[in-house]
């Protein structure tokens, strides 16, 4: 069988569609266009007292795309409380594809040298398509969460897509509209992200980060070593757990 054609694969995301499996060992992979479409706005992302301690405390080091492949084999292994999952070996394969030319992007909670939780998703114009999170540890990818939308919003993008809403994406603000609704978000998205880098590329579907910028986030966070407003080492891998930044970053409107 063909790899996932990753031209057809953004061109599917551009318009509101995104492959699915029907199970992990499942060699077919196919298009879904739902009726309802879950987001997380950007300004509207909820903060119960103990996410906020965890961050704060910066229980966990968190990082950007150190190690994606893991993220995303560790999103396709089976759980309790889930006994499949929709990420085949084709999906698996054309998201590290995607990685590679700077389109996808994973965020890592480490506890020591362990990945105890993290997401991944897909980087396109100023919308990003979260498309799976784990967690092995109390609150672990509430804080991936948590990370990946102060990232977003200090990064300029304007849509969080979530695909489908779930009681856990919920309780963290999620908001479920209807597919058309969501259409005219994207299209806002990647009309702005055209504006802002004069144009698409090609493919009809935009150069990766167009109009948005994924490392603001690494920036500021640098900017506040310089100010000696960050206690721990900053690498350029994302290496820190300023929490203080995150939760002022989550707090603050646009």
């Amino acid at each position: 069988m063909l790899p996932l054609d990753l031209d057809l694969l953004l061109q599917a995301y551009a318009n509101g569609i995104f492959p699915m499996s029907d199970a992990r060992d499942d060699p077919d992979t196919f298009w879904i266009e739902p009726e309802y479409r879950a987001i997380m706005p950007l300004d509207g992302f909820r903060l119960s007292k103990s996410l906020a301690k965890a961050i704060r405390q910066d229980r966990f080091v968190v990082t950007a795309d150190t190690a994606f492949r893991q993220v995303i084999a560790t999103c396709a292994e089976s759980q309790a409380d889930r006994r499949d999952t929709w990420i085949n070996p084709d999906i698996e394969d054309a998201f590290g594809r995607l990685h590679d030319l700077g389109r996808a992007h994973s965020i890592e909670c480490w506890s020591g040298d362990r990945l105890v939780g993290g997401l991944y998703g897909l980087e396109l114009g100023r919308a990003f398509f979260g498309e799976s999170m784990f967690s092995r540890e109390t609150n672990a990818s509430k804080v991936a969460l948590a990370w990946l939308v102060a990232r977003l919003k200090l990064g300029g993008f304007l849509l969080l897509d979530c695909q489908f809403m779930t009681d856990h994406l919920a309780s963290l603000g999620a908001i479920e509209i209807t597919q058309g609704s969501y259409l005219n978000l994207l299209e806002n998205a990647l009309t702005k992200a055209v504006q802002a880098s004069s144009g698409l590329a090609s493919s009809g579907v935009g150069t990766a980060g167009a109009g948005a910028d994924w490392g603001a986030l690494d920036g500021a966070l640098l900017a506040g070593v310089a100010d000696g407003e960050v206690s721990e080492d900053f690498s350029s891998t994302g290496a820190s757990s300023p929490g203080k930044l995150i939760l002022q970053a989550l707090t603050q409107t646009s």
